[in-house]
């Protein structure tokens, strides 16, 4: 590996990728395929196999970060782990059945789709961030109004508190993290999470050893199934039963109905399905998705994230056993993006408590979302035009005679 303008250049915009990336909870992908094509020069297979590491290296470290700290306004870690649990397996269900179609469709196709969906989403999500921000603004011009009503009153009459143990209890108050950060994981969750993570891993890394198209082939994708549902069923029932709640969503949160576990996990498995047809994680779809249920903004990135480290990392184990990237290279964009989004991640939550502004969050996904759509867009625009002046087919492919 050898240091060039083109590792420093790639780099910078890997660097702020992530940082950004791993704010909006939605990894960066859009942003590190076209960097390591074009800049680094990489082929394609190659560029997509390290961005799944520029992710996963991301992710791993915003979820460290969010570990520890606590619901905007809840008692309950910023992870909602319930969540995570009722739409991760069928999210890789569905990147399973996407990465399928990815193979089927056209690149013309997948192009189109994706500059369509991604501008829809970000603008859906820049006006959910504009919607949020005038509540913000209304909330606090309230406060302000409170504040100056009640301060004179009490000015008068109040002493005013001083010494370590005030200071320390003032601290206590306001801070957003846990007080314990082994009490603040739920570890059964995040063991079901394995397990659907372990059991897709053996099954996709068995896959690939069986030609496509033959029984087993099809017998290994069926098998997903069953993973995947019985996971989200078991978590569905809790929900149903009153037994847990999603309570992210408010502390009015009542017992969910059937139907809406359903809605919850055919929401998943459309997530992945349009991940894996576009060859990005499902943190795009996912993010603008929480926002539209009602989840909390910083709840939303910190879940996405969340979700989205289990099936970056498996991607990771399966194109290392392929051996589909060089591992210097991987390891040290690993770093970048390990490094970025720690940074990223406190950099923008001393702004909200600045500012007072979860919006942020909502107006960097749509801004990541955008400049995913230019810069992937403008790549596949780029390779429609030579495929054409080649005079290249560009029609749908054989799934059976593709070889991985």
């Amino acid at each position: 590996m050898e240091f060039g303008w083109q590792i420093v250049l790639g780099s910078l915009i890997g660097f702020f990728g992530a940082a950004f990336g791993s704010v909006g909870g939605v990894g960066g992908g859009g942003i590190f395929v076209p960097m390591l094509t074009l800049i680094i020069g990489f082929d394609p297979k190659s560029s997509t196999a390290i961005s799944k590491c520029m992710i996963m290296g991301a992710s791993v470290s915003t979820v460290y970060y969010n570990l520890k700290l606590k619901h905007p306004t809840l008692d309950m870690p910023v992870i909602d782990y319930d969540l995570a649990v009722l739409m991760q397996p069928m999210l890789m269900l569905g990147i399973s059945i996407g990465v399928i179609f990815n193979v089927i469709f056209p690149d013309w196709l997948v192009t189109v789709l994706l500059i369509i969906l991604f501008l829809g989403t970000s603008t859906k999500a820049f006006l959910k961030g504009i919607e949020t921000w005038k509540k913000e603004t209304v909330i606090q011009r309230e406060a302000a109004k409170l504040l100056e009503q009640t301060a004179g009153e009490e000015a008068e009459y109040a002493a005013l508190p001083t010494g370590p143990d005030v200071a320390a209890n003032k601290k206590a108050l306001t801070s957003d993290e846990a007080p314990s950060l082994i009490k603040n994981i739920h570890w059964k969750k995040v063991g079901l999470l394995s397990f659907v993570w372990v059991a897709f891993l053996v099954l996709q890394v068995t896959k690939n050893y069986t030609a496509t198209c033959s029984p087993w082939y099809w017998v290994l994708n069926l098998l997903q199934v069953p993973v995947s549902v019985g996971v989200t069923l078991y978590e569905g029932f809790g929900l149903m039963s009153g037994k847990r709640v999603l309570s992210s969503k408010g502390s009015g949160q009542t017992t969910m109905k059937f139907h809406q576990v359903v809605v919850y996990g055919l929401f998943g498995i459309a997530a992945g399905l349009v991940g894996g047809l576009l060859g990005l994680g499902g943190g795009f779809i996912m993010g603008p998705m929480f926002l539209e249920l009602g989840i909390p903004p910083q709840v939303s990135s910190a879940t996405a994230t969340f979700a989205m480290m289990f099936s970056s990392s498996m991607s990771v184990v399966e194109y290392y056993l392929l051996n589909r990237f060089p591992v210097p290279y991987a390891v040290y964009f690993i770093v970048v993006a390990f490094v970025a989004a720690i940074i990223g991640q406190h950099v923008v939550r001393k702004l909200i408590n600045w500012l007072g502004r979860a919006s942020l969050i909502i107006f960097i996904l749509a801004f990541m979302i955008f400049v995913s759509a230019v810069s992937l867009g403008g790549v596949g625009v780029s390779n429609m035009v030579h495929k054409i002046e080649r005079h290249e087919y560009m029609g749908f492919e054989d799934l059976c005679k593709y070889d991985a």
